[in-house]
Parts: structure tokens; sequence; C-alpha cells
């Protein structure tokens, strides 16, 4: 529509507009749609769903006989557009002889729906359809937000998870929503409650996965990937999934059909979302997922490291001195160990040991480190190193927090075992299949936790494997492959 809205102002309401093709083919994952319909479009923005969903329904051969809309936009510029394509859209409907009402809501979605008197607004069960592309914030536990949120029994941290939720409350029984969001919420601790109300309350029929961070919304700094799925309010769920990919909107789509329980699978205590577009995919899971061990099993366990380097900034150090302890980062990552310090780098090499840092170092022993962000460009996931205290002569050892260390009780692991442990997580077989359940850069503990895991005889054999630097990714994968 030639709008051009100022980015800081959309990034503040979490905005990330609909492109035309993606609304497109969005408004084609309904099914059947009722007689009479009642569609909400939570956060409408332009109204560029809405257009998509009445063209679509107005070109099917099976037409609804009327349809209504009511459209939540708290953005005073926006919601101006929003009426001249609702304007469009009667028009539309009229063409096809389809009878066309809507609504504007100026308010907050969120906070709209959780009043006490929402009586007198929306019924728990008033729309039939929802069609959303919902904003992203995280959400604060002392917000109004959260607050509206309990009122409706919603617990989530991120608005778009609370859009969906809310949406899901309002949708009658058989109700279908549409919706595309990051793909996030399909795994990690923080959306195990939302993923618990989604498969709870509704049954997922089709779930579209856009491998590309940037096709689907180019103009956007889009770091996650996004997924388009539609889900139906109803108990239990379907026996199957519709399971699609492309690269982006106008690419080549891969549609397979798997049994749900491929997707959430029965005995998985957190409800992960598994999103396998390929029989490939299907098989490394299957694969990876036979193996014996958890953390647990493996009488270890992975922490987030300790020091959080603006908040210990006075004892941070440039270079080692008397009265310090090696501070390790990412950037000290070298060919599978931990090459300490780095004098030439940007990093501090050296924490100065007091009242304020002594609960944040660990014992000197072997730990196995992982970088909890990688860069999107970066070609690998998850990436391992070890920290060895051979090579640094050292009582204490801080890392910092933009790192995982694998640890027993808070002390070292056994040389060998690391080293194999090392080796595993550095396989591609263990980079792909994150990959498959993350559609984010990071890499936190809870991800490792959840991460199948050989034996410990196993990984000892591995740790044979490993000299003086980390074999390179060919041999580490040849020594995998026995197991994975």
């Amino acid at each position: 529509m030639g709008l051009t809205l100022d980015p800081t102002v959309r990034s503040k309401l979490g905005q990330f507009m609909t492109p035309a093709p993606v609304a497109s083919f969005m408004a084609g994952f309904f099914g059947p749609l009722p007689r009479h319909v009642r569609l909400l479009d939570a956060g409408a923005g332009l109204g560029s769903l809405t257009a998509a969903f009445v063209h679509e329904a107005c070109a099917r051969q099976e037409k609804p006989a009327s349809i209504d809309v009511t459209a939540f936009e708290i953005d005073r510029d926006l919601a101006g557009h929003l009426e001249t394509t609702l304007a469009n859209c009667a028009v539309e409907c009229e063409r096809a002889n389809v009878e066309f009402s809507s609504r504007i809501i100026r308010d907050d979605f969120i906070l709209h729906s959780g009043e006490p008197l929402i009586g007198r607004h929306e019924r728990p069960d008033c729309y039939n359809c929802a069609i959303l592309n919902p904003p992203y914030a995280k959400l604060n536990v002392g917000s109004s937000w959260r607050r509206a949120l309990r009122q409706l029994s919603i617990e989530t941290s991120n608005l778009y998870t609370a859009f969906i939720g809310v949406a899901l409350h309002q949708l009658s029984p058989g109700g279908q929503m549409v919706a595309i969001t990051p793909r996030s919420f399909c795994n990690g601790s923080y959306f195990e409650p939302f993923r618990r109300l989604l498969l709870s309350t509704s049954a997922i029929e089709r779930i579209h996965v856009y491998e590309s961070r940037k096709k689907a919304f180019q103009d956007d700094d889009v770091l996650q990937e996004n997924v388009i799925y539609r889900v139906t309010k109803s108990t239990p769920q379907t026996a199957h999934v519709e399971i699609s990919s492309s690269h982006g909107p106008s690419a080549e789509i891969l549609i397979r059909s798997v049994p749900f329980e491929e997707v959430v699978q029965p005995s998985d205590p957190h409800c992960f979302i598994r999103l396998l577009t390929t029989d490939w995919e299907s098989d490394l899971t299957r694969r990876v997922m036979n193996l014996p061990a958890m953390l647990k099993d493996l009488r270890i366990t992975v922490s987030t490291g300790r020091v959080v380097d603006f908040r210990a900034k006075g004892q941070l150090r440039k270079l080692p001195e008397p009265g310090t302890v090696p501070l390790i980062y990412p950037a000290h990552f070298e060919r599978g160990f931990v090459a300490w310090p780095k004098l030439e780098g940007r990093k501090p090499n050296a924490l100065t040991l007091d009242e304020f840092t002594a609960d944040q170092v660990v014992p000197r022993g072997t730990y196995v480190l992982t970088k909890r962000f990688t860069s999107k460009e970066e070609r690998r996931r998850v990436v391992a190193a070890i920290y060895d205290p051979a090579r640094v002569t050292a009582e204490y050892v801080g890392f910092e927090n933009h790192l995982n260390y694998f640890h027993c009780s808070g002390g070292g692991l056994d040389p060998l075992f690391a080293r194999g442990l090392a080796v595993y997580l550095n396989s591609t077989a263990v980079d792909q299949f994150f990959r498959l359940f993350s559609g984010h850069t990071q890499v936190n503990a809870t991800d490792l936790r959840n991460l199948p895991y050989p034996s410990i005889a196993d990984l000892e054999a591995m740790g044979h494997s490993v000299g003086d630097i980390m074999p390179d990714q060919e041999a580490i994968d040849q020594v995998v492959s026995a197991l994975v």
C-alpha cells in the first residue's frame, strides 16, 4: 500500500507487517468455511490478512453467506489505513454476493480481552475463524499484560503466544485459526505452558515452515524462522498432521503427512513440537532419540556461565595479574580447546577473585563448554570446546554468561569422558538434530539437558580420538556415525 512506518515505532509495538504473498498463502490454509463467518484479526495492522481472507472466501466455490470481521489495532495511523482496507473488502463481498460487516476496536487486544467485564465485549466463543500475525515481544512478569492474561488462566512469556492463547479462548468449538509466528514456541521451557494450552484446546492440522529467516519478512530484521499453522478448536488431536516447508513465499513447497505422534511424542514430558519436513529428518530424529542416555544418566549436568560481564565491570581485567583468575569467553575457542589468554583480542582475559566474584567461579578441572549464541551466518549452531586445566595454570576459572559448561556437581569431568562429549557435541548429527527443533540461534542449557547422549562407555571410547586438537569434521562424523 506504499505506507512506510517508523521502524522505532514498529519495534516498540513488536510489529512485522505481513507481505501480500504470505497473507494469501495463509488465507488458503483454511478448510471449509462456516456459512456465517465471524472472523477475528487481532493486531490487524493494515488489514492485509483480513483482505486476503475475504479474497480467498469470495473466490471459493462454496462461499460463505456472510463475513463479519472484528479487527483489533491499537496504532492510530494503522487503524486509518485499516478502515480503507475494510471498505475495499465490503466492495469485494458485494460483488461476490456475500454479506459483509466489520468493526475496528482501537484497543490493546490482550488488555481488552482480560477486562473483568469481558461479557460486554467478546464472549469466549464469539469467533469461528481467526487469522493472526501477532506482535513479538517479551512479557515481564509484573506487566499489565501478564495480569490480564491471568484473568483468562493463560500463562506465557511472549506477546505472540499471548495473542494466540487469547484468540483460542475466544474461538467457538470447531473454529479455525491460522497464524504466522516465530518457531520458538515449539521447544524450550519458557513456552511449555503455552504448548500445553495449545495442545489441550486445539488440534494441529497443518504447519508450514519457512526455512529462511529472511524470506518471509524481507523488509524486517526477523532472526527467527517463521511457521504458519492451522489449528481447530477441538480435542482430541488429529491422527495426522500435514507438514510443509519452503525457503520463502514463492519457493517450491514440500509436503508430507505424518502421524501426530511424530510431531509431539507421547513420552515427551515437555511437549516439544517437532517439525520434520523430510524423511531424512525423521530418520535422523529416530536415530538420535534412540541413544541410551540423558545427562542424569551420565551423572553430569550443564549450566550457564555465571559471570555476567556488564555486572562485573569493576572486576574485569584485560591482562592476567596477581589476584585474578582466567575468564573464558567464546572468543577463547580454538580448534576444539580453550586457548587462554588471548592478549590480542578485545575481550577481557581475567577476573579479580573477591567477595563479589567468589560464587561466580568454578574449581580447577576439565570442563566442556558450548557457545550460547551464534550469528545467523555461522555454519554451526552447536559449537563445543574443552577447558583443559593442563593448558591453564589456575586453581579457579570463570565462564562468561555467553557460554554453557558441562560439569559434575560443580566440578570438573573425567578428561577422557570430556573429550568424547566434545566430539559428540561437535558432530554434524547433533548440529542438524538441534536445528530441527530450534528456530533461533541460541543454544541454551535447557536445550542441552533435553538432548539424548551416548553411554558413558561410548563417550569415553570417542575420547580416544582427540589429541592436542579436535579432529576435523569428517573424522568427528565418522566416529559418531557408529552410534547415530
